[in-house]
């Protein structure tokens, strides 16, 4: 395992997190989730991301029960605040300083710790003032409750607005996370070049597009059975954009590219996104533990121009890369 430094700062984290989005609290059981949280330990990953809606709160218990044990300093863990919790109350969203202040309490109670290493908006609350937010996140690393501060798909100038205020407050605002793969690449036109600029990293989600990058759908075929396009609890609506014949008849031939370097398909992607020297981490997600196992090998790998370049040649126009697709909810979700 490698690791990279967080934006402009002197907190490292590895090259591959391991996030529970879509699986802890929902989609596998407790037990494999923790034998997956382990296989990651195993790896050398020491960063775990999560966030408080994440599963209505059941992600982060499960986060938390599966890393109790270890040494708090060798991990990095990650959770976020914005999106619903609880019995949708007026306050139970949003970045106003009483959700935030509220929602870090409880998120240290399920993740059995004193602080988080990185705590972030996970979306941009348009119906509170950032100030305000700002503001709130600042007593937070003063308190001690997060060491850092960080933001989940952001656009550009949100980004520009909330790093002044983090320096005028007297905190660092170190990274974004947003949606990045070979598919889906609106970050670089806006966002990259601005977060370099301002000393921000990217944490990037999906760099398997949801498992399409993986090559497990082929054209003209169903999709295998247990696989997140058949899921209905809403991995399929994720997935569905991508499954088109159009899109997996690329992938597949992405596979001779892969196979030249020994990477499976997963590797591939991950290593992709790696290659954007503004990414500080892939985040991986995983419903058993060889999954786990095989993708952070993709940690380390360098790619040649030829090959970047070769990638890009096969994708095409089918990459996605409107800045305006990063966005943020108009009105919070209550």
């Amino acid at each position: 395992m490698k690791y990279r430094y967080l934006g402009n700062s002197g907190l490292k984290i590895s090259e591959i997190t391991y996030g529970n989005w879509l699986t802890h609290g929902s989609q596998v059981e407790n037990d494999t989730a923790a034998q997956c949280v382990q296989a990651a330990l195993d790896a050398g990953i020491t960063t775990f991301d999560t966030a408080d809606a994440y599963a209505n709160t059941a992600a982060e218990t499960v986060l938390g029960d599966a890393l109790a044990g270890q040494r708090r300093e060798s991990l990095e863990i990650f959770t976020k605040v914005y999106f619903p919790t609880g019995p949708l109350g007026p306050n139970d969203t949003g970045l106003s300083r009483k959700h935030i202040s509220e929602s870090i309490n409880a998120s240290l109670r399920r993740l059995k710790t004193d602080y988080v290493d990185l705590y972030q908006a996970h979306r941009y609350d348009y119906e509170t003032p950032l100030e305000e937010t700002m503001q709130a996140f600042a007593d937070i690393v003063r308190q001690g409750k997060a060491l850092y501060i960080g933001v989940s798909e952001w656009n550009a100038s949100q980004l520009r607005a909330a790093h002044a205020l983090s320096k005028e407050l007297g905190f660092q605002l170190i990274s974004n996370q947003p949606q990045y793969s070979m598919l889906w690449r609106v970050i670089e036109e806006e966002i990259v070049p601005t977060s370099r600029e301002l000393g921000i990293s990217q944490i990037v989600w999906s760099p398997v597009a949801q498992g399409v990058l993986t090559g497990k759908y082929l054209p003209g075929q169903p999709a295998p059975s247990g696989s997140r396009a058949t899921d209905e609890k809403g991995g399929a609506d994720m997935v569905k954009t991508w499954m088109r014949d159009e899109v997996l008849e690329r992938v597949q031939q992405l596979a001779p590219v892969a196979a030249d370097l020994d990477l499976t398909l997963a590797q591939l992607a991950i290593a992709w996104v790696l290659a954007n020297d503004n990414v500080a981490s892939a985040l991986i997600g995983a419903s058993r533990p060889e999954q786990v196992s095989s993708n952070v090998k993709a940690s380390g790998v360098t790619l040649s121009p030829e090959v970047l370049a070769r990638i890009d040649e096969i994708i095409g126009d089918l990459a996605e890369r409107d800045p305006a697709k990063t966005t943020s909810p108009a009105h919070r979700l209550t």
